[in-house]
């Protein structure tokens, strides 16, 4: 370790067990692809199919920093408890994987590649089955901006439905302490690159201004947001349904309670801590220490709901941290591993996330009809951010179209 510096810690990314590289080497079946423009697709056939489209399903990648990495994602789909592609390939479903060539790029510009495998699959498709358009996390943001703006062009993008696997509706929460100390770090860094990208800035509800070092909602959040009312937020013919990793009975993580410590680390940067979120004003989130070049700063917030805790899709946000604190030489005294990084009610798109009351809201206890959605359902325990599971993709599955 330099004298002088820090070591730089910053090469991770926060991703779920989509984007998680497995330990042995990936199988993927035979394929095509396709180039599309901002992002790529790999077409696995239905069975009985014959190698032609037929029953076209497109599944959006989600956020993570850099190119698409198709056989990560197919292995996350595969290799868990449940073989999603697997499955939909056995009930004649043509399976569409669409990859972006930089993930966290704006929404608007990896829309452009939803649109195009879109189109290249109505050309393509041999029969009149109408298609199924969605994704994973992120993904399900691009699509939903992608039909919705086709339908605003009157393009017909006959897609008879429109699915979302524990996508952000309402925004998606790394704690902003994480997201400081990822710029607390003396080097440039990936982790500082993922946190501010324009994906990033799309998806938080809240972030960490480096440069101002404020703490509030991103001016390209802001531009998204009315960008999607531009074209009527949703895309109106297709039906629409969505799944949620987190739970719908208003139940977290109870042992994640508000203001305890997450995470200390000791050795390097010595003496942070990052504490789990909790409500009031000036509540410290994250004390950072560094000894080379010599800097300390405490974050705090003001106004915030209890997120950490909240009932949700979880990211092993402070464990990846740890994780690799320890592999330069560090120590970390980890009290919690996971914290929600999607909520249920941003999800499901039923209610805002700013508040305690809604974000720990009863979803079970309230109306369809408050949702933004037709249809949807949440994990029966709670689960990892897009973790696949027999639960959510049999309702899906049983749920697309004839």
């Amino acid at each position: 370790m330099s004298a002088t510096t820090e070591p730089n810690i910053g090469s991770f990314t926060l991703g779920g067990p989509l984007t998680a590289e497995p330990a042995g080497t990936i199988e993927v079946p035979e394929h095509d692809e396709w180039t599309l423009p901002n992002g790529f697709a790999w077409v696995f056939p239905g069975e009985e199919n014959r190698g032609g489209l037929v029953r076209p399903v497109i599944m959006a990648d989600g956020f993570n920093l850099g190119r698409s990495k198709l056989d990560v994602l197919y292995q996350g789909l595969e290799g868990g408890s449940f073989p999603f592609v697997t499955e939909l390939r056995r009930r004649g479903r043509d399976v569409i994987l669409l990859g972006f060539e930089e993930r966290s790029a704006s929404i608007l510009e990896n829309a452009q590649a939803a649109e195009a495998a879109i189109m290249r699959a109505i050309a393509e498709q041999m029969g009149d089955t109408r298609l199924v358009v969605g994704g994973f996390s992120m993904g399900g943001i691009v699509t939903r901006y992608a039909l919705a703006k086709l339908e605003t062009q009157r393009m017909d993008h006959r897609t008879a439905l429109y699915f979302s696997y524990d996508s952000p509706h309402r925004g998606a929460s790394i704690p902003v302490g994480v997201q400081a100390f990822s710029h607390f770090i003396p080097f440039p860094n990936d982790f500082a690159k993922q946190m501010n990208s324009p994906a990033a800035r799309q998806m938080l509800w809240r972030h960490y201004d480096k440069d101002t070092d404020k703490i509030g909602i991103a001016p390209e959040r802001t531009e998204f947001l009315a960008a999607l009312d531009r074209v009527g937020g949703w895309p109106q013919i297709p039906m629409k349904i969505a799944v949620a990793n987190g739970r719908a009975d208003g139940v977290g993580l109870p042992d994640v309670k508000p203001g305890e410590v997450a995470l200390r680390i000791d050795r390097i940067y010595p003496g942070t801590t990052f504490y789990t979120q909790a409500q009031g004003d000036d509540v410290t989130a994250a004390y950072l220490n560094r000894r080379f070049p010599k800097a300390e700063k405490t974050i705090t917030t003001s106004g915030f709901p209890e997120m950490d805790g909240a009932p949700g899709g979880t990211l092993h946000t402070y464990k990846i941290l740890a994780d690799t604190i320890e592999k330069l030489g560090g120590k970390a005294d980890l009290r919690h591993e996971d914290v929600c990084f999607v909520p249920s009610v941003s999800a499901v798109a039923i209610r805002d996330i700013e508040k305690q009351d809604d974000l720990y809201a009863n979803i079970d206890g309230l109306s369809l009809d408050e949702s933004e959605l037709d249809d949807f359902l949440c994990s029966s325990t709670t689960t990892a951010h897009t973790a696949i599971t027999e639960e959510l993709c049999t309702w899906l599955m049983d749920r697309l179209p004839d």
